[in-house]
């Protein structure tokens, strides 16, 4: 493995490795870090970093990521309330998958989630 396709995978270990230790000193910063566009920009690099494809593709490709953050950002949503109405961690992840994997699908289904070659 080259560095191109190792270096993604030692930044994501090392963001959660900051998240796990940072959750005993700082929950804040831990939440701040937990939030960070991080996924995104590797994605791009992984996708993008050692292919010839040009900006159009990539931009093609940041489209369709400015589209799943909307299933994303509703299933953030999902967790809280289900958190809130009293459901354990593990009822609510599931609860907010189920509904994130619906909305991607309608997003796919509509081909507005479609990344063009």
């Amino acid at each position: 493995m080259n560095t191109q396709k190792l270096l993604p995978v030692v930044t994501s270990i090392a963001i959660i490795l900051l998240i796990a230790v940072l959750r005993d000193r700082s929950r804040t910063l831990a939440a701040v870090f937990g939030t960070m566009p991080i996924n995104m920009p590797l994605a791009l690099w992984v996708v993008f970093g050692s292919s010839d494809e040009g900006p159009v593709a990539a931009a093609n490709f940041t489209r369709s990521l400015l589209v799943g953050l909307v299933p994303t950002f509703i299933w953030l949503i999902v967790v809280y309330v289900a958190l809130r109405a009293g459901y354990g961690l593990g009822i609510a992840l599931l609860i907010a998958y189920a509904v994130w994997a619906v909305l991607m699908g309608i997003a796919y289904w509509m081909g507005i989630l479609t990344v063009a070659k």
